[in-house]
């Protein structure tokens, strides 16, 4: 089973609704998914009501249980797991970023966003956990992509190279318990939710459970 942490120490980055998305994107490629829901807000569980569905499942899970719970979905088949964070408990955040093979930093281009990221890299650094970062919610022909890049260089982590835009669709599809991919098919936040989780995907297959 690989386990994905989607972390954030900063609020508002999207990270929920990449966690579902993702996890959508991932039934689709065959897997068995679950999200584990370690967010006492609650947000993907609540998408989780809203889907008619039944999958994929939605758990909520106190942190410190987190590696039985985990255990649990392994023996029920489970081949994906993504582990949605509250961006304020550093204890939550450093829990799953070692019980996960890989994490990603969902990060939008402004520059407070981008300092608050340092807080995030610390505890994967902390974790031992392999980090990619992914930009979120950018708008199209934002001119601040770039610099942007250069500018988390001097954390060395990865940045995916998949750019997700900031498009309605994420919130529509969401407040029907959907996925872009099922809720829009053929546009462009399916087709980039479907490269950012072939890019993790890839980036999971290589380290299989390994930290780099």
């Amino acid at each position: 089973m690989h386990t994905l942490a989607v972390l954030s120490r900063k609020g508002g980055t999207g990270k929920t609704t990449l966690t579902v998305n993702l996890a959508v994107a991932a039934e689709l490629a065959g897997h068995k998914v679950a999200i584990v829901d370690l967010d006492s807000q609650a947000s993907a569980s609540e998408w989780g009501d809203w889907r008619e569905a039944e999958t994929p499942q939605v758990i909520s899970v106190h942190s410190a249980r987190l590696p039985q719970e985990l255990h649990k979905l392994k023996q029920q088949g489970v081949t994906f797991a993504l582990l949605d964070t509250p961006p304020k408990i550093e204890d939550i955040a450093l829990d799953a970023a070692k019980a996960a093979d890989l994490a990603i930093i969902p990060c939008k281009l402004g520059a407070f966003d981008l300092k608050a990221i340092e807080k995030t890299i610390l505890v994967g650094n902390m974790a031992k956990c392999p980090m990619r970062i992914v930009f979120n919610a950018v708008r199209a022909r934002s001119s601040m992509l770039h610099p942007a890049k250069r500018a988390v260089q001097v954390y060395e982590v990865n940045v995916a190279p998949c750019v997700i835009g900031d498009r309605v669709v994420f919130s529509h599809s969401v407040m029907e318990g959907l996925g872009v991919m099922e809720y829009e098919p053929k546009g462009k936040a399916s087709i980039e939710i479907q490269a950012l989780f072939r890019y993790i995907s890839k980036e999971l297959e290589a380290h299989d459970g390994t930290t780099t």
